[in-house]
């Protein structure tokens, strides 16, 4: 195994953070996009942005297993961050042309659909990246990943509403260039684990196992919750209950918040429990949430707590997903982590569009919308507990622990 310096593993979590954040830059933009006197978006205009978004992902994520064989790891890596810039710097460009909703609309398409393609290029060689870097910490360095990405989501609302009162566009501006500053930093370090996980995408057999097929249903049902908390957050607070924008950016903030603590609970208490159980009592979570939401949401303080118990289960089941697939798919680590992300984006997808048309065409509202998606999360759960073996999966910092006190520090030391 080939040991990362510090300034690869650093440039690796920090990518993951500069994802978060522009991942949800758009739906933290929600109410600017949807703003009468600004871009005068619909909800199904809205939600539609998310197509492009989803379809891009999607092909990044599982072609991109197929390019690191070729051309390297370090290679889609480095142009998934560069698809990210120019995502952000034309979502920056469209506020220009405010006044043709066409131009823009197309603008905004155009961003959307770099975001994506850069999203599944990346995300899919960051977890690569990290599982190679610490192949017996996966369970605690994955969620951890996850933590910095989930960082960079709480970061994005909280950015845009101190913008939003002088110029939202410079926050787009800012996240490309930490794009750019990441890319050249990627490109001035060797960056040495990729070759391993070519060699695995390669060695990934035609037939997947069922097992596998199992966690992407799981993956793509946790996507729909996931976006359907976090993609209308803002929307139904401050446009059906009426609270204020403040208070809506806040309860969206809320969310991220808690998505990245329970990241770094996840990757701290892994050591001591088994992840398997963590796994199996986050849908839970998700599903008293569902619950929770549209009873205190008239309330702005109970709205925001609301959110945070929202993203608290959500925080850690799509990065224990890939951590635990990981293991119990050692030599396919690439593909796996690709199928996966792909699975999450086709999730994204049904949530961020779905949701519109039935908004607009269906003149359902969200407080009936939040409890339906209940269901989702008991489903979540049952395949929860199917895909995970009663024990050895998800175990591995619990083995840890098991060894005497100078072989821990011999190991650790060595990783």
């Amino acid at each position: 195994m080939v040991t990362p310096r510090r300034a690869e593993v650093g440039i690796v979590y920090l990518a993951g953070l500069a994802q978060g954040l522009s991942l949800v830059t758009f739906p933290a933009v929600s109410s600017i996009l949807t703003n009468p006197k600004l871009y005068h978006l619909t909800n199904s205009e809205y939600g539609a942005l998310f197509v492009p978004l989803v379809v891009l992902a999607i092909g990044g994520s599982s072609l991109g297993p197929r390019v690191a064989q070729r051309a390297g790891l370090k290679a889609v890596f480095v142009a998934g961050l560069g698809l990210n810039l120019v995502s952000m710097a034309v979502l920056a460009l469209s506020q220009r042309f405010v006044a043709s909703h066409g131009v823009a609309y197309g603008l905004l398409f155009a961003a959307t659909a770099a975001l994506g393609a850069g999203f599944g290029a990346t995300l899919m060689a960051l977890n690569t990246y990290v599982e190679q870097f610490f192949p017996k910490r996966t369970n605690a360095a994955i969620p951890a990943l996850h933590a910095f990405l989930g960082t960079g989501s709480a970061s994005a609302p909280v950015l845009v509403a101190i913008f939003i009162g002088t110029a939202w566009w410079l926050l787009p501006l800012a996240v490309a260039g930490g794009f750019l500053i990441l890319g050249l930093a990627g490109l001035s370090q060797p960056l040495r684990a990729a070759a391993g996980g070519a060699r695995h995408a390669a060695a990934a057999p035609r037939r997947r196992s069922a097992l596998l097929w199992l966690y992407a249903a799981a993956v793509l049902l946790y996507g729909i919750c996931e976006t359907v908390f976090g993609n209308w957050a803002t929307l139904y607070l401050h446009g059906d209950e009426h609270a204020s924008l403040v208070s809506a950016e806040l309860a969206l903030t809320a969310f991220w918040v808690f998505v990245t603590v329970g990241r770094v609970a996840t990757a701290v208490l892994s050591v001591w429990i088994a992840a398997r159980w963590i796994y199996r009592i986050l849908p839970v979570v998700i599903f008293a949430a569902f619950l929770g939401i549209p009873v205190v949401s008239h309330d702005a303080v109970m709205g925001i707590v609301a959110f945070g118990v929202a993203g608290l289960g959500c925080s850690a089941f799509f990065p224990l997903s890939i951590s635990l697939a990981e293991q119990q798919f050692s030599a396919q680590a690439a593909a796996v982590s690709g199928e996966l992300v792909a699975a999450y984006m086709v999730g994204y997808g049904i949530g961020a569009f779905g949701v519109g048309p039935v908004r607009d065409l269906g003149h359902v509202p969200l407080a009936v919308i939040y409890p339906s998606a209940a269901v989702l999360a008991v489903a979540i759960a049952v395949l929860a507990w199917r895909v995970t073996p009663r024990s050895g999966c998800g175990d591995r910092g619990r083995d840890e622990l098991a060894r005497p006190p100078h072989e821990r520090r011999r190991n650790w030391a060595s990783r």
